[in-house]
Protein backbone atom coordinates (compact mmCIF):
# COMPACT_ATOMS: atom_id res chain seq x y z
CA UNK A 1 0.00 0.00 0.00
CA UNK A 2 1.27 3.10 -0.80
CA UNK A 3 2.70 5.77 1.61
CA UNK A 4 0.85 9.41 2.08
CA UNK A 5 2.75 12.27 2.58
CA UNK A 6 1.25 13.56 5.69
CA UNK A 7 2.28 10.17 7.00
CA UNK A 8 6.03 10.52 6.14
CA UNK A 9 5.67 13.94 7.74
CA UNK A 10 4.20 12.51 10.89
CA UNK A 11 6.59 9.28 11.18
CA UNK A 12 9.12 11.83 10.85
CA UNK A 13 8.52 14.58 13.25
CA UNK A 14 9.65 14.43 16.21
CA UNK A 15 7.81 14.50 19.45
CA UNK A 16 5.72 17.43 20.09
CA UNK A 17 7.19 17.95 23.74
CA UNK A 18 7.75 21.68 25.80
CA UNK A 19 10.22 22.56 28.02
CA UNK A 20 9.10 20.76 31.30
CA UNK A 21 8.73 17.67 29.06
CA UNK A 22 11.99 17.60 26.99
CA UNK A 23 13.70 18.30 30.86
CA UNK A 24 11.80 15.37 31.94
CA UNK A 25 12.58 13.26 29.52
CA UNK A 26 16.69 13.45 29.52
CA UNK A 27 16.64 13.46 32.65
CA UNK A 28 14.75 10.11 33.24
CA UNK A 29 17.18 8.89 29.98
CA UNK A 30 20.18 10.18 32.08
CA UNK A 31 18.85 8.43 35.01
CA UNK A 32 18.14 5.01 33.40
CA UNK A 33 21.60 5.30 32.47
CA UNK A 34 23.24 6.00 35.36
CA UNK A 35 21.11 2.71 36.54
CA UNK A 36 22.17 0.57 33.79
CA UNK A 37 25.88 1.03 34.46
CA UNK A 38 25.55 0.51 38.02
CA UNK A 39 23.47 -2.58 37.37
CA UNK A 40 26.63 -3.75 35.46
CA UNK A 41 29.12 -2.22 37.89
CA UNK A 42 27.23 -4.38 41.00
CA UNK A 43 26.44 -7.60 39.37
CA UNK A 44 28.07 -10.82 40.40
CA UNK A 45 30.68 -12.52 38.04
CA UNK A 46 30.61 -16.39 38.02
CA UNK A 47 33.73 -17.94 38.46
CA UNK A 48 36.33 -17.92 35.01
CA UNK A 49 34.27 -14.47 34.04
CA UNK A 50 36.81 -11.24 34.07
CA UNK A 51 35.59 -8.96 37.31
CA UNK A 52 33.94 -5.42 37.50
CA UNK A 53 35.79 -2.56 38.54
CA UNK A 54 34.36 -2.85 41.60
CA UNK A 55 35.39 -7.03 42.14
CA UNK A 56 38.82 -5.65 41.12
CA UNK A 57 38.68 -3.20 43.78
CA UNK A 58 36.97 -5.08 46.54
CA UNK A 59 37.93 -8.61 45.97
CA UNK A 60 41.07 -10.35 47.40
CA UNK A 61 44.05 -10.66 44.38
CA UNK A 62 45.58 -13.84 44.59
CA UNK A 63 48.53 -15.96 42.63
CA UNK A 64 48.17 -19.43 41.14
CA UNK A 65 50.97 -22.00 41.36
CA UNK A 66 52.83 -22.75 38.60
CA UNK A 67 52.77 -25.15 35.94
CA UNK A 68 55.15 -28.37 35.59
CA UNK A 69 57.14 -26.99 33.12
CA UNK A 70 57.98 -23.86 34.46
CA UNK A 71 59.73 -25.89 37.26
CA UNK A 72 61.21 -27.31 34.48
CA UNK A 73 62.82 -24.21 33.04
CA UNK A 74 63.74 -23.19 36.77
CA UNK A 75 65.63 -26.62 37.22
CA UNK A 76 67.76 -25.50 34.07
CA UNK A 77 68.20 -22.06 35.66
CA UNK A 78 69.49 -23.93 38.81
CA UNK A 79 71.81 -25.76 37.10
CA UNK A 80 73.29 -23.46 34.74
CA UNK A 81 73.86 -20.90 37.95
CA UNK A 82 75.56 -23.37 39.95
CA UNK A 83 78.21 -23.98 37.30
CA UNK A 84 78.41 -20.32 37.16
CA UNK A 85 78.59 -19.24 40.29
CA UNK A 86 81.00 -22.32 41.43
CA UNK A 87 83.53 -21.27 39.15
CA UNK A 88 82.93 -17.45 38.74
CA UNK A 89 83.83 -17.47 42.88
CA UNK A 90 87.10 -18.81 42.58
CA UNK A 91 88.34 -16.44 39.86
CA UNK A 92 89.81 -13.83 42.24
CA UNK A 93 91.63 -16.19 44.30
CA UNK A 94 92.84 -18.07 40.72
CA UNK A 95 93.54 -14.90 39.11
CA UNK A 96 94.93 -12.77 41.93
CA UNK A 97 97.30 -15.22 43.97
CA UNK A 98 100.48 -16.66 42.53
CA UNK A 99 101.16 -20.56 41.88
CA UNK A 100 103.60 -21.06 44.79
CA UNK A 101 101.17 -21.21 47.30
CA UNK A 102 102.52 -17.97 49.19
CA UNK A 103 99.10 -16.21 50.28
CA UNK A 104 97.08 -19.36 49.91
CA UNK A 105 96.07 -21.22 47.21
CA UNK A 106 96.26 -19.36 43.78
CA UNK A 107 97.17 -19.97 39.95
CA UNK A 108 97.85 -16.69 37.85
CA UNK A 109 99.44 -14.04 40.50
CA UNK A 110 98.12 -11.04 38.69
CA UNK A 111 97.44 -9.27 42.57
CA UNK A 112 94.64 -7.51 43.84
CA UNK A 113 94.28 -4.91 41.29
CA UNK A 114 94.96 -7.17 37.98
CA UNK A 115 92.44 -9.40 39.64
CA UNK A 116 89.44 -7.25 40.30
CA UNK A 117 89.90 -5.83 36.77
CA UNK A 118 89.54 -9.32 35.07
CA UNK A 119 86.46 -10.74 36.79
CA UNK A 120 85.25 -7.37 36.45
CA UNK A 121 85.40 -7.63 32.87
CA UNK A 122 83.78 -11.20 32.81
CA UNK A 123 81.00 -9.92 34.34
CA UNK A 124 80.75 -6.92 32.00
CA UNK A 125 81.05 -9.37 28.94
CA UNK A 126 78.14 -11.84 30.16
CA UNK A 127 75.97 -9.06 30.22
CA UNK A 128 76.44 -7.70 26.76
CA UNK A 129 76.02 -10.97 25.35
CA UNK A 130 72.63 -11.41 26.13
CA UNK A 131 71.57 -9.10 23.38
CA UNK A 132 73.29 -11.36 20.71
CA UNK A 133 71.37 -14.11 22.14
CA UNK A 134 67.58 -12.18 22.11
CA UNK A 135 68.16 -11.03 18.59
CA UNK A 136 69.08 -14.69 17.86
CA UNK A 137 65.97 -16.03 20.01
CA UNK A 138 63.29 -13.36 18.76
CA UNK A 139 64.36 -13.00 15.23
CA UNK A 140 65.38 -16.63 14.14
CA UNK A 141 64.99 -19.32 16.38
CA UNK A 142 63.33 -18.99 19.39
CA UNK A 143 63.84 -19.01 23.03
CA UNK A 144 64.18 -22.48 23.46
CA UNK A 145 66.49 -23.84 20.18
CA UNK A 146 68.58 -20.82 21.31
CA UNK A 147 69.02 -21.89 24.68
CA UNK A 148 70.17 -25.13 23.08
CA UNK A 149 72.80 -23.75 21.01
CA UNK A 150 74.29 -21.46 23.99
CA UNK A 151 74.36 -24.66 26.50
CA UNK A 152 76.70 -26.42 23.61
CA UNK A 153 78.96 -22.46 23.50
CA UNK A 154 79.02 -22.81 27.16
CA UNK A 155 80.27 -26.45 27.79
CA UNK A 156 83.16 -25.49 25.09
CA UNK A 157 84.34 -22.69 27.30
CA UNK A 158 84.04 -24.66 30.41
CA UNK A 159 86.28 -27.43 29.07
CA UNK A 160 88.93 -25.44 28.34
CA UNK A 161 88.81 -23.88 31.56
CA UNK A 162 88.79 -27.04 33.44
CA UNK A 163 91.88 -28.13 30.81
CA UNK A 164 93.98 -25.22 31.09
CA UNK A 165 93.64 -25.00 35.30
CA UNK A 166 95.68 -28.11 35.78
CA UNK A 167 98.86 -27.83 37.88
CA UNK A 168 100.78 -29.21 34.55
CA UNK A 169 99.38 -26.61 32.15
CA UNK A 170 99.95 -23.95 34.53
CA UNK A 171 103.44 -24.84 35.16
CA UNK A 172 103.62 -24.78 31.18
CA UNK A 173 102.34 -21.14 30.89
CA UNK A 174 98.98 -21.88 29.75
CA UNK A 175 96.95 -20.57 32.39
CA UNK A 176 96.19 -16.74 31.75
CA UNK A 177 95.70 -17.32 27.70
CA UNK A 178 93.60 -20.41 28.00
CA UNK A 179 91.36 -18.49 30.97
CA UNK A 180 90.73 -15.24 29.05
CA UNK A 181 89.61 -17.57 26.44
CA UNK A 182 87.28 -19.61 28.48
CA UNK A 183 85.45 -16.74 29.85
CA UNK A 184 85.48 -15.39 26.98
CA UNK A 185 83.48 -18.70 25.26
CA UNK A 186 82.01 -18.80 28.90
CA UNK A 187 80.18 -14.96 28.73
CA UNK A 188 79.06 -15.49 25.23
CA UNK A 189 77.30 -19.12 26.53
CA UNK A 190 75.65 -17.83 29.27
CA UNK A 191 74.57 -14.68 28.28
CA UNK A 192 72.84 -16.20 25.04
CA UNK A 193 71.61 -18.55 27.87
CA UNK A 194 70.33 -15.77 30.33
CA UNK A 195 68.15 -13.30 27.82
CA UNK A 196 65.82 -16.19 27.01
CA UNK A 197 65.36 -18.54 30.06
CA UNK A 198 63.94 -15.75 32.51
CA UNK A 199 61.56 -15.05 29.52
CA UNK A 200 60.91 -18.31 29.02
CA UNK A 201 60.02 -19.60 32.77
CA UNK A 202 57.04 -17.09 32.53
CA UNK A 203 55.73 -17.93 29.03
CA UNK A 204 54.94 -21.01 30.56
CA UNK A 205 52.27 -19.60 32.13
CA UNK A 206 49.27 -18.52 29.55
CA UNK A 207 46.42 -16.52 31.75
CA UNK A 208 46.66 -12.85 30.13
CA UNK A 209 43.63 -11.81 32.01
CA UNK A 210 42.29 -11.44 35.74
CA UNK A 211 39.21 -14.08 36.95
CA UNK A 212 36.81 -15.27 39.44
CA UNK A 213 37.33 -17.81 41.40
CA UNK A 214 36.52 -19.15 44.68
CA UNK A 215 38.18 -21.16 47.50
CA UNK A 216 37.54 -24.41 49.23
CA UNK A 217 36.59 -21.64 52.36
CA UNK A 218 33.85 -19.65 50.02
CA UNK A 219 35.66 -17.31 49.88
CA UNK A 220 35.54 -15.28 46.07
CA UNK A 221 38.96 -14.30 44.96
CA UNK A 222 40.57 -12.69 41.69
CA UNK A 223 43.20 -14.82 39.87
CA UNK A 224 45.96 -11.92 39.09
CA UNK A 225 48.23 -12.84 36.36
CA UNK A 226 50.42 -9.82 37.46
CA UNK A 227 51.03 -11.64 41.06
CA UNK A 228 51.45 -14.70 39.27
CA UNK A 229 54.35 -13.16 36.99
CA UNK A 230 55.63 -12.23 40.61
CA UNK A 231 55.40 -15.19 41.87
CA UNK A 232 57.15 -16.73 39.28
CA UNK A 233 60.26 -14.77 39.27
CA UNK A 234 60.50 -15.00 43.30
CA UNK A 235 60.63 -19.29 42.64
CA UNK A 236 62.85 -18.50 39.90
CA UNK A 237 64.98 -16.15 41.77
CA UNK A 238 64.94 -19.04 44.62
CA UNK A 239 66.20 -21.14 42.47
CA UNK A 240 68.96 -19.39 41.09
CA UNK A 241 70.56 -18.99 44.73
CA UNK A 242 69.83 -22.29 45.47
CA UNK A 243 72.20 -23.17 42.60
CA UNK A 244 74.71 -20.64 43.64
CA UNK A 245 75.38 -22.52 47.18
CA UNK A 246 77.71 -24.16 44.83
CA UNK A 247 80.17 -21.82 46.90
CA UNK A 248 79.44 -24.35 49.97
CA UNK A 249 81.61 -26.88 47.82
CA UNK A 250 84.03 -25.32 45.30
CA UNK A 251 85.81 -22.97 48.14
CA UNK A 252 86.80 -26.30 49.61
CA UNK A 253 87.35 -27.92 47.05
CA UNK A 254 89.84 -25.26 45.67
CA UNK A 255 91.29 -25.26 49.50
CA UNK A 256 91.93 -28.92 49.71
CA UNK A 257 92.86 -30.12 46.43
CA UNK A 258 92.55 -27.39 43.65
CA UNK A 259 90.82 -25.41 41.26
CA UNK A 260 90.71 -28.01 38.07
CA UNK A 261 88.32 -30.29 40.25
CA UNK A 262 86.25 -27.68 41.02
CA UNK A 263 85.71 -26.69 37.80
CA UNK A 264 85.43 -29.94 36.68
CA UNK A 265 82.48 -30.22 38.87
CA UNK A 266 80.26 -27.33 37.77
CA UNK A 267 81.17 -28.75 33.80
CA UNK A 268 78.97 -31.96 35.20
CA UNK A 269 76.41 -30.36 36.42
CA UNK A 270 76.08 -27.94 33.43
CA UNK A 271 75.36 -30.98 31.59
CA UNK A 272 72.85 -32.73 34.08
CA UNK A 273 70.99 -29.03 33.32
CA UNK A 274 71.25 -29.43 29.50
CA UNK A 275 70.08 -32.69 29.28
CA UNK A 276 66.87 -31.56 31.46
CA UNK A 277 66.31 -29.08 28.49
CA UNK A 278 66.92 -31.46 25.73
CA UNK A 279 64.62 -34.48 27.47
CA UNK A 280 61.87 -31.54 28.55
CA UNK A 281 61.14 -30.58 25.06
CA UNK A 282 58.00 -31.98 24.48
CA UNK A 283 56.61 -30.18 27.75
CA UNK A 284 57.59 -26.57 27.14
CA UNK A 285 55.14 -23.69 25.88
CA UNK A 286 57.08 -22.74 23.30
CA UNK A 287 56.73 -19.15 21.43
CA UNK A 288 58.04 -19.09 17.49
CA UNK A 289 60.45 -16.35 16.22
CA UNK A 290 58.79 -13.51 14.90
CA UNK A 291 60.78 -13.25 12.08
CA UNK A 292 61.90 -9.30 11.45
CA UNK A 293 60.24 -8.42 14.74
CA UNK A 294 63.83 -6.45 16.43
CA UNK A 295 64.51 -4.76 12.72
CA UNK A 296 60.87 -3.68 12.90
CA UNK A 297 60.89 -1.90 16.37
CA UNK A 298 63.94 -0.23 15.70
CA UNK A 299 62.48 0.76 12.34
CA UNK A 300 59.65 2.33 14.79
CA UNK A 301 62.06 4.13 16.66
CA UNK A 302 63.35 5.88 14.00
CA UNK A 303 60.06 7.02 12.61
CA UNK A 304 59.29 8.18 16.27
CA UNK A 305 62.56 10.08 16.54
CA UNK A 306 62.33 11.29 12.92
CA UNK A 307 58.87 12.88 13.64
CA UNK A 308 59.81 13.90 17.36
CA UNK A 309 55.90 11.52 18.32
CA UNK A 310 55.50 8.44 19.86
CA UNK A 311 52.69 7.75 17.91
CA UNK A 312 53.88 8.56 14.31
CA UNK A 313 54.82 4.81 13.17
CA UNK A 314 51.07 4.12 13.91
CA UNK A 315 49.52 3.52 10.47
CA UNK A 316 46.59 4.96 12.12
CA UNK A 317 48.83 8.24 12.67
CA UNK A 318 50.25 7.60 9.15
CA UNK A 319 46.39 7.63 7.28
CA UNK A 320 45.58 10.41 9.26
CA UNK A 321 48.66 12.74 8.44
CA UNK A 322 49.15 11.89 4.55
CA UNK A 323 52.37 9.76 5.72
CA UNK A 324 53.74 7.52 3.12
CA UNK A 325 55.55 5.12 5.16
CA UNK A 326 54.40 1.59 4.72
CA UNK A 327 54.67 -0.60 7.77
CA UNK A 328 54.45 -4.15 8.23
CA UNK A 329 52.69 -3.46 12.24
CA UNK A 330 49.40 -2.32 13.74
CA UNK A 331 48.34 0.57 16.17
CA UNK A 332 48.66 -2.37 19.18
CA UNK A 333 52.14 -3.45 18.08
CA UNK A 334 53.16 0.32 18.35
CA UNK A 335 51.71 0.90 22.14
CA UNK A 336 53.35 -1.93 23.07
CA UNK A 337 56.64 -0.91 22.12
CA UNK A 338 55.99 2.62 23.94
CA UNK A 339 55.25 0.39 27.14
CA UNK A 340 58.50 -1.12 26.87
CA UNK A 341 60.44 2.07 26.35
CA UNK A 342 58.55 2.95 29.67
CA UNK A 343 60.52 -0.16 31.06
CA UNK A 344 64.03 1.05 29.45
CA UNK A 345 63.59 4.13 31.18
CA UNK A 346 63.43 2.48 34.46
CA UNK A 347 66.32 0.52 33.84
CA UNK A 348 68.75 3.46 33.09
CA UNK A 349 68.88 3.62 36.73
CA UNK A 350 69.80 0.17 37.53
CA UNK A 351 73.93 0.42 36.66
CA UNK A 352 74.52 1.60 40.22
CA UNK A 353 73.00 -1.40 41.66
CA UNK A 354 74.45 -3.41 39.73
CA UNK A 355 78.44 -1.50 40.91
CA UNK A 356 77.21 -2.46 44.56
CA UNK A 357 75.91 -5.83 43.62
CA UNK A 358 79.19 -6.61 42.04
CA UNK A 359 81.36 -6.22 45.10
CA UNK A 360 80.36 -9.27 46.80
CA UNK A 361 82.26 -11.68 44.36
CA UNK A 362 85.23 -9.15 44.03
CA UNK A 363 86.43 -6.74 46.71
CA UNK A 364 84.19 -8.48 49.33
CA UNK A 365 86.05 -11.58 48.97
CA UNK A 366 89.55 -9.84 49.46
CA UNK A 367 88.10 -8.19 52.27
CA UNK A 368 87.39 -11.80 53.71
CA UNK A 369 91.18 -12.95 52.74
CA UNK A 370 92.23 -9.60 55.43
CA UNK A 371 90.46 -11.14 58.21
CA UNK A 372 91.06 -14.41 60.45
CA UNK A 373 89.70 -17.43 58.75
CA UNK A 374 89.76 -19.11 61.37
CA UNK A 375 89.39 -22.60 59.10
CA UNK A 376 86.72 -20.77 56.60
CA UNK A 377 88.30 -20.21 53.06
CA UNK A 378 87.41 -16.70 52.11
CA UNK A 379 85.61 -17.00 49.09
CA UNK A 380 82.94 -19.15 50.86
CA UNK A 381 81.59 -16.23 52.93
CA UNK A 382 79.63 -15.30 49.16
CA UNK A 383 77.09 -18.03 50.58
CA UNK A 384 75.76 -15.65 52.90
CA UNK A 385 74.32 -14.13 49.70
CA UNK A 386 72.31 -16.59 48.31
CA UNK A 387 71.42 -18.28 51.98
CA UNK A 388 69.51 -14.48 52.77
CA UNK A 389 67.73 -14.73 49.59
CA UNK A 390 66.63 -18.29 50.03
CA UNK A 391 65.43 -17.44 54.03
CA UNK A 392 63.88 -14.30 52.71
CA UNK A 393 61.76 -15.19 49.67
CA UNK A 394 59.28 -17.83 51.36
CA UNK A 395 58.73 -15.14 54.55
CA UNK A 396 57.92 -12.67 52.10
CA UNK A 397 55.84 -14.73 49.71
CA UNK A 398 53.84 -16.81 52.40
CA UNK A 399 53.48 -14.12 55.17
CA UNK A 400 54.14 -10.66 54.23
CA UNK A 401 53.38 -9.86 50.70
CA UNK A 402 49.62 -11.86 51.19
CA UNK A 403 49.24 -9.73 54.90
CA UNK A 404 50.00 -6.72 52.82
CA UNK A 405 47.23 -7.88 49.93
CA UNK A 406 44.67 -8.34 52.53
CA UNK A 407 45.08 -5.03 54.45
CA UNK A 408 45.05 -3.87 50.97
CA UNK A 409 48.41 -2.39 51.02
CA UNK A 410 49.84 -1.94 47.36
CA UNK A 411 53.68 -2.87 46.82
CA UNK A 412 53.64 -1.93 43.39
CA UNK A 413 57.44 -2.91 40.73
CA UNK A 414 58.44 0.91 41.62
CA UNK A 415 58.57 0.93 45.31
CA UNK A 416 60.00 -2.61 45.49
CA UNK A 417 63.11 -1.67 43.38
CA UNK A 418 63.43 1.88 45.02
CA UNK A 419 63.60 0.15 48.30
CA UNK A 420 66.19 -2.55 46.52
CA UNK A 421 68.78 0.10 46.00
CA UNK A 422 68.33 1.69 49.91
CA UNK A 423 68.90 -1.92 51.22
CA UNK A 424 71.91 -1.53 48.85
CA UNK A 425 73.43 1.30 50.86
CA UNK A 426 73.07 -0.24 53.64
CA UNK A 427 75.61 -3.15 52.46
CA UNK A 428 77.52 -0.56 51.29
CA UNK A 429 77.76 1.69 54.99
CA UNK A 430 78.68 -1.96 56.64
CA UNK A 431 81.14 -2.68 54.65
CA UNK A 432 83.06 0.19 54.93
CA UNK A 433 82.36 -0.08 58.40
CA UNK A 434 84.03 -3.74 58.42
CA UNK A 435 87.30 -2.38 56.39
CA UNK A 436 87.48 0.01 59.20
CA UNK A 437 87.67 -2.46 61.53
CA UNK A 438 90.38 -4.08 59.55
CA UNK A 439 92.48 -1.16 59.90
CA UNK A 440 92.64 -0.57 63.24
CA UNK A 441 93.15 -4.64 64.31
CA UNK A 442 96.95 -5.92 64.25
CA UNK A 443 99.10 -7.22 63.98
CA UNK A 444 99.48 -4.81 59.92
CA UNK A 445 96.75 -2.61 60.50
CA UNK A 446 96.16 -0.59 57.49
CA UNK A 447 98.37 -3.00 55.16
CA UNK A 448 96.95 -5.84 55.59
CA UNK A 449 98.47 -9.38 54.76
CA UNK A 450 101.77 -7.63 55.25
CA UNK A 451 105.20 -9.52 56.84
CA UNK A 452 103.98 -9.33 59.89
CA UNK A 453 101.48 -11.89 59.60
CA UNK A 454 103.45 -14.32 57.79
CA UNK A 455 103.39 -17.56 59.35
CA UNK A 456 105.03 -20.69 58.11
CA UNK A 457 105.30 -18.87 54.72
CA UNK A 458 101.32 -17.80 54.22
CA UNK A 459 100.25 -14.77 55.11
CA UNK A 460 97.30 -14.15 57.36
CA UNK A 461 94.86 -11.57 58.00
CA UNK A 462 94.28 -9.00 60.98
CA UNK A 463 92.93 -9.72 63.78
CA UNK A 464 88.97 -9.53 63.25
CA UNK A 465 86.56 -12.67 62.72
CA UNK A 466 85.76 -13.25 59.24
CA UNK A 467 82.08 -13.67 60.08
CA UNK A 468 82.04 -10.37 61.03
CA UNK A 469 81.32 -9.70 57.13
CA UNK A 470 77.93 -11.81 57.61
CA UNK A 471 75.19 -8.72 57.44
CA UNK A 472 77.26 -6.91 54.27
CA UNK A 473 75.99 -9.73 52.33
CA UNK A 474 72.47 -10.10 53.69
CA UNK A 475 72.07 -6.80 52.92
CA UNK A 476 73.13 -7.50 49.24
CA UNK A 477 70.39 -10.68 49.48
CA UNK A 478 67.29 -8.96 50.44
CA UNK A 479 68.06 -5.60 48.04
CA UNK A 480 68.28 -8.31 45.30
CA UNK A 481 65.13 -9.68 46.38
CA UNK A 482 63.48 -6.10 46.29
CA UNK A 483 65.73 -5.02 43.00
CA UNK A 484 66.74 -7.83 40.91
CA UNK A 485 63.77 -9.86 41.55
CA UNK A 486 61.73 -6.54 40.48
CA UNK A 487 63.67 -6.02 37.38
CA UNK A 488 63.04 -9.65 35.97
CA UNK A 489 59.47 -9.03 36.30
CA UNK A 490 59.30 -5.51 35.05
CA UNK A 491 61.57 -6.72 31.74
CA UNK A 492 58.54 -9.47 31.43
CA UNK A 493 55.23 -7.89 31.50
CA UNK A 494 56.09 -4.51 29.74
CA UNK A 495 57.55 -6.33 27.04
CA UNK A 496 55.83 -6.79 23.61
CA UNK A 497 55.34 -10.68 23.35
CA UNK A 498 57.56 -11.17 20.27
CA UNK A 499 60.23 -8.98 22.27
CA UNK A 500 60.38 -10.62 25.48
CA UNK A 501 64.05 -11.92 25.25
CA UNK A 502 65.21 -8.85 23.90
CA UNK A 503 64.18 -6.42 26.49
CA UNK A 504 65.17 -9.05 28.90
CA UNK A 505 68.45 -8.48 27.43
CA UNK A 506 68.55 -4.18 28.02
CA UNK A 507 67.94 -5.18 31.62
CA UNK A 508 70.50 -7.31 31.65
CA UNK A 509 72.82 -4.60 29.60
CA UNK A 510 72.34 -2.43 32.43
CA UNK A 511 74.36 -4.95 34.37
CA UNK A 512 77.05 -4.28 32.01
CA UNK A 513 76.94 -1.18 32.37
CA UNK A 514 77.52 -1.41 36.18
CA UNK A 515 80.36 -3.41 35.42
CA UNK A 516 82.00 -0.82 32.98
CA UNK A 517 81.43 1.78 36.50
CA UNK A 518 83.07 -0.70 38.30
CA UNK A 519 86.14 -1.72 36.00
CA UNK A 520 86.52 2.33 36.52
CA UNK A 521 86.78 2.17 39.81
CA UNK A 522 89.38 -0.71 40.04
CA UNK A 523 91.98 1.97 40.30
CA UNK A 524 90.64 2.29 44.03
CA UNK A 525 90.88 -1.39 44.76
CA UNK A 526 93.86 -0.75 47.17
CA UNK A 527 94.30 0.27 51.26
CA UNK A 528 93.51 1.99 52.38
CA UNK A 529 91.61 3.89 49.68
CA UNK A 530 88.95 0.72 48.86
CA UNK A 531 87.30 1.83 52.32
CA UNK A 532 86.34 5.16 51.01
CA UNK A 533 85.23 3.74 47.59
CA UNK A 534 82.19 1.61 50.13
CA UNK A 535 81.53 4.83 51.45
CA UNK A 536 80.66 6.52 48.62
CA UNK A 537 78.71 3.65 47.05
CA UNK A 538 76.80 3.38 49.69
CA UNK A 539 76.29 7.25 49.29
CA UNK A 540 75.48 6.96 45.46
CA UNK A 541 73.06 4.22 46.05
CA UNK A 542 71.00 5.79 48.78
CA UNK A 543 70.53 8.76 46.87
CA UNK A 544 69.73 7.08 43.32
CA UNK A 545 67.16 4.82 45.01
CA UNK A 546 65.18 8.24 46.81
CA UNK A 547 65.57 9.90 42.83
CA UNK A 548 64.36 6.76 41.50
CA UNK A 549 61.15 6.42 43.85
CA UNK A 550 60.25 10.39 42.83
CA UNK A 551 61.12 10.39 39.09
CA UNK A 552 58.95 6.91 38.47
CA UNK A 553 56.27 6.85 41.06
CA UNK A 554 53.41 7.54 39.15
CA UNK A 555 54.03 4.59 37.06
CA UNK A 556 52.85 2.80 40.01
CA UNK A 557 49.17 3.60 39.57
CA UNK A 558 49.80 2.63 35.42
CA UNK A 559 50.70 -0.87 36.33
CA UNK A 560 47.32 -2.60 35.64
CA UNK A 561 47.08 -0.78 32.76
CA UNK A 562 50.01 -0.73 30.90
CA UNK A 563 49.92 -5.20 32.34
CA UNK A 564 46.33 -5.07 29.94
CA UNK A 565 48.29 -4.71 27.08
CA UNK A 566 49.39 -7.89 26.82
CA UNK A 567 45.32 -9.33 26.97
CA UNK A 568 45.54 -9.44 23.10
CA UNK A 569 49.27 -12.03 23.10
CA UNK A 570 47.80 -14.91 20.69
CA UNK A 571 49.40 -17.16 23.45
CA UNK A 572 45.73 -19.24 24.32
CA UNK A 573 44.64 -18.74 27.52
CA UNK A 574 44.48 -20.80 30.27
CA UNK A 575 41.20 -22.46 31.93
CA UNK A 576 39.75 -21.06 34.63
CA UNK A 577 41.21 -22.77 37.76
CA UNK A 578 38.56 -25.22 39.71
CA UNK A 579 37.84 -24.20 43.09
CA UNK A 580 39.99 -27.18 44.73
CA UNK A 581 43.12 -25.57 42.97
CA UNK A 582 41.96 -22.10 43.58
CA UNK A 583 42.27 -22.79 47.36
CA UNK A 584 45.79 -23.21 46.78
CA UNK A 585 46.75 -19.92 45.56
CA UNK A 586 47.46 -17.60 48.26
Amino acid sequence: MATTDREIETAAAPPNYDNEDVTKHVVLNEKAAMDSDLDKENQVSADGEEPTLLEKTSLRHVAENLPASAWLVAIVELCERFTYYGMSGLFQNYVQRPLDGSQGRGALGMDHQGATGLVTFFQFWCYVTPIIGAIIADQYLGKYKTIVLFCMVYMVGLLILVCTSIPTALQHGSGIGGFIVAILIIGLGTGGIKSNVAPLIADQYKRKKMAISTTKKGERVIIDPALTIQRIYMIFYGCINVGSLSLLATPYMELYIDFWPAYLLCLCVFMVGTLVVVLGRKYYVVRPPQGSIITDAFRALWIMIKNRNMDAPKPSWQQEHGGAAVVRWDDHFIDELQRALVACRVFAFYPIYWVVYGQFSGNFVTQAGQMKGHGIPNDLMQNFDPISIIVFIPILETLVYPVMRRLKIPFRPITRISLGFIVASLAMMYAAIVQHLIYSAGPCYGQPLCDASVVDGTAYGNNVHIAIQTPAYVFIGISEIFASVSGLEYAYTKAPPSMKSFVQSMYLLTNAFGSALAEALTPAAFDPAIMWMFTGLACASFLVGVVFYIVFRHLNAKEDDMNALDADDPMPEAPIVESRRASHAQ
